[in-house]
């Protein structure tokens, strides 16, 4: 199995499975409530932006842990020739399978399934994809570079991967790490946790619009689905439930990429602070990943 200088906070059982997991899919079928046509339109731009693209016509996209769907559905509307989505938790493929009812009811070319990134045998038959997409998902699998190796072979030769990954901290991250095991394992903690941390992330981005940016920190939270189509609530939940929880180095990610063949086409980190990282490989036509 691949590896590289990471700090590797929940190994768990080297599958999917975790003794403490947070329930991604049911706060993504609360995100689902609030969808409109902004959000995705933004879903849409954040692909066309990092995959430097006008459009999907003519490319097959798949999708690693739909979550939401959102982005299954972003590539649907954005031409994708063929997509297919799926995920772990059985309430992200219901909520795929609820935007495909929504949009594309009538389709063939977008197929939805439970399934794991970590099952070599259920990959083995999916085939290659020109675009494979899985933002924030690897680093809750319980086996981040497992996950990171298993995708490789996906990738159709100059084909595009575009990953986001949780930056590596140091004890902070280990920090967050036991604030999501607390989430997941003491119910009656989880609303004194969300607001403590709400009003810290608030707090925090109040006093950078202010005093650094010169900004209204309103603007902040009123257009916060600029960012990729997203809500605070939603994501800030996602934070600090998220868990299995790793995070990677952006040198070690590169490292471990360009040792497989891959070439980095762009990056964009969040600078050390907590968050994730984003990349876009491309996979060299003459990669040992055949």
């Amino acid at each position: 199995m691949a590896s590289g200088p990471v700090v590797a906070i929940d190994q768990g059982s080297g599958s999917s499975r975790s003794e403490v997991r947070f329930e991604f899919g049911k706060n993504w079928r609360q995100f689902l409530r609030s969808l409109d046509e902004e959000k995705i339109v933004e879903a849409e731009k954040s692909l066309r932006v990092m995959l430097e693209i006008d459009n999907l016509i003519g490319k097959s996209f798949l999708d690693i842990g739909l979550g939401s769907g959102l982005f299954s559905l972003a590539a649907m509307r954005l031409g994708a020739s063929r997509v297919h989505s799926f995920d772990y938790d059985p309430q992200s493929v219901a909520c795929g399978q609820e935007l495909k009812r929504r949009f594309f009811p009538q389709t063939h070319i977008w197929t939805i399934e439970q399934g794991s990134v970590l099952d070599l045998i259920y990959f083995s038959h999916l085939g290659q994809f020109d675009v494979v997409y899985s933002w924030g998902v690897l680093h809750h699998t319980g086996n981040m570079w497992r996950a990171l190796e298993n995708v490789l072979p996906s990738v159709a030769p100059n084909g595009k991967l575009f990953l986001a990954l949780y930056n590596d901290q140091g004890v902070f991250s280990r920090y967050w790490a036991v604030v999501k095991r607390l989430y997941n394992r003491k119910i009656f903690w989880r609303p004194a946790i969300v607001i403590i941390f709400g009003s810290y992330f608030v707090m925090r981005g109040l006093i950078f619009d202010v005093f650094v940016r010169h900004k209204n920190p309103l603007n902040r939270h009123k257009h916060y689905q600029s960012l990729r189509g997203m809500s605070f609530f939603t994501d800030l939940i996602d934070w600090v439930g998220g868990y299995p929880f790793e995070v990677a180095k952006p040198e070690a990610v590169l490292d471990f990429f360009r040792r497989e063949g891959f070439e980095l086409v762009k990056l964009a980190t969040v600078g050390g602070r907590n968050g994730n990282n984003e990349f876009v490989f491309a996979r060299c036509a003459d990669s040992p990943r055949q």
